[in-house]
């Protein structure tokens, strides 16, 4: 089979009626602008001026998949988070949209959370995290320590000297207000984090990254992997949350 399953699932999601609310949404969000972050789903309402430790997971997920929800609830439990945005950027620093469109994989993350007490979702205009440090700071009081939640991958990214007009400048400004806390990912383990974060350009910010270790099932697993499955018609049953599950029963079915 060719991309068929995926079409399907596609398909599925572009049913749903919020759907095109949220294709709306990204048109709107302009990376050229000051970066913009909207919520399309809050946790459950309460005082959110009393968030004092956020986290956010800002990535692809295309789709999300099991590994990125065990790290959001392991992150809550461990790090005590009030609150968890998973957050979904419009422009994303290296990587073209393709496979789910973005309306789509929003989708999915709202449907994951709204059933879960600690979990917001949002979009983002701009893909670079101090960018989103600064429409962030606009929506949550000045107290509020904000905590990324990345894989290996990304925090080699983080750290890419292409990616920053001035390296240093602009890292200590986002570890000013921010942390990151890093999961293992298939080879990289513990240890990968730790000597990556000990060379002698990046030491200095060895304060401001935490871990957390993924047992090896979910650090294995990928976006990439659930892709490949539906690309050829096979099960991602154990990949993909059931709320995903859910939206594209049908499309499943006829898999």
């Amino acid at each position: 089979m060719t991309n068929t399953s995926l079409n399907l699932l596609t398909q599925k999601c572009k049913e749903h009626p919020d759907y095109q609310r949220y294709a709306e949404l990204f048109g709107q969000l302009d990376s050229s602008a000051p970066p913009r972050i909207e919520f399309v789903h809050r946790a459950t309402p309460r005082n959110f001026q009393q968030t004092k430790k956020l986290g956010i997971f800002s990535g692809s997920f295309n789709p999300l998949t099991l590994a990125h929800t065990k790290m959001v609830e392991d992150t809550i439990a461990k790090y005590q988070l009030d609150e968890l945005l998973l957050l979904l950027a419009k422009a994303n620093v290296d990587k073209p949209v393709f496979g789910l469109p973005l309306a789509a994989r929003l989708l999915t993350l709202k449907k994951y959370a709204e059933n879960r007490s600690r979990i917001s979702v949002g979009a983002s205009s701009h893909g670079r995290y101090i960018d989103k440090i600064t429409a962030l700071k606009t929506l949550f009081s000045p107290d509020t320590e904000f905590n990324f939640i990345v894989g290996y991958d990304t925090l080699v990214r983080i750290f890419d000297a292409k990616y920053y007009t001035d390296f240093h400048v602009e890292l200590q400004a986002l570890f000013a207000s921010a942390r990151i806390i890093v999961a293992n990912r298939a080879e990289a383990g513990i240890k990968t984090i730790e000597n990556f974060m000990a060379q002698p350009e990046i030491c200095r910010y060895v304060s401001y990254v935490s871990c957390i270790l993924l047992p090896d099932v979910y650090a294995y697993m990928s976006s990439t992997e659930v892709r490949d499955l539906l690309e050829h018609g096979e099960t991602v049953e154990h990949l993909i949350p059931p709320s995903t599950l859910a939206i594209f029963d049908e499309g499943l079915s006829k898999m």
